[in-house]
């Protein structure tokens, strides 16, 4: 079950973005909300604020104030109404940051925002997303723009079928199964690593013999495509999916085709949700 979630938020349009949707699955999951601002400061400016010198101190409380009157704004938001929100700012930098407050708070899942295909700004600039996505042990939910209801129907979750994989196909169909959506597994065949239907089709039952929770409503996929990142962004566009799911593999990047590389590029290029679980 969803029980907390972390919403690093910059104030940003971005930031709302991805804070409308906890707030949609809060409300499902009868979930409690934590927001997390970090405030990435100069030094001397950190230092005053922890006490250092005092001639600095009053600017670094300026900062922190101007903060919480943003959050109180925020919490004003009709999209909040009922749901149980806490507010953090700290000074800290915004990785190190997220991973201390997503263990503290004993998280279940993140949700950021980011600016999509023009790239990623403000708290969510390049390598900051990236971070959290390939290093977090728990679920992160990258949001890219507006949604008026994050109600997921089909939710396609793109893996190799390797033994390691079962851990993070767990943790999707536990998503699947919360949330009452349809999980369309997919395996994304290139020219580079082609195999035949016959062979990805051995590796697929095998993987899902192998598997201990067992799923219902799912579907096995083999899509043929140049690239794995154009092959799911197709894919996931040809069946109109409201979500995409990969598993992610720590600092060593994403299990075979699932590289660090390829993490980024979904989360810059992809106009859906991408959810991101640990191997």
């Amino acid at each position: 079950m969803i029980k907390k979630i972390l919403v690093p938020t910059d104030f940003s349009e971005q930031a709302e973005n991805a804070l409308r949707v906890a707030a949609d699955i809060a409300r499902k999951h009868q979930s409690e909300i934590y927001l997390l601002h970090m405030l990435e400061l100069p030094m001397q400016l950190v230092d005053g604020a922890t006490g250092g010198a005092k001639s600095d101190l009053p600017e670094a409380l300026f900062f922190m104030k101007l903060a919480h009157q943003k959050f109180e704004n925020m919490m004003n938001a009709d999209f909040l109404k009922d749901i149980n929100v806490h507010e953090t700012a700290e000074f800290d930098g915004a990785f190190d940051g997220i991973m201390d407050y997503a263990k503290k708070y004993e998280a279940n899942l993140i949700v950021m925002g980011s600016h999509g295909a023009s790239g990623l700004q403000e708290l969510f600039i390049g390598s900051n997303t990236e971070k959290v996505v390939r290093n977090s042990e728990i679920p992160v939910l990258v949001i890219k723009k507006r949604h008026k209801d994050f109600n997921v129907h089909k939710f396609v979750y793109a893996l190799d079928f390797k033994a390691e994989n079962h851990n993070a196909f767990r943790q999707a169909i536990a998503f699947a199964k919360a949330n009452n959506v349809t999980l369309h597994t997919l395996y994304v065949n290139t020219p580079g690593d082609f195999r035949t239907t016959h062979q990805v089709e051995a590796v697929m039952q095998t993987f899902m013999n192998e598997e201990k929770e067992k799923l219902e409503d799912y579907t096995l996929n083999i899509y043929n495509d140049n690239s794995i990142e154009s092959g799911i962004l197709h894919f996931s566009e040809m069946i109109n999916a409201g979500l995409i799911g990969i598993g992610t593999h720590g600092r060593k990047g994403l299990a075979h085709f699932l590289n660090s590389s390829l993490s980024e590029g979904l989360v810059n290029h992809a106009e859906r949700p991408v959810i991101t679980f640990k191997i």
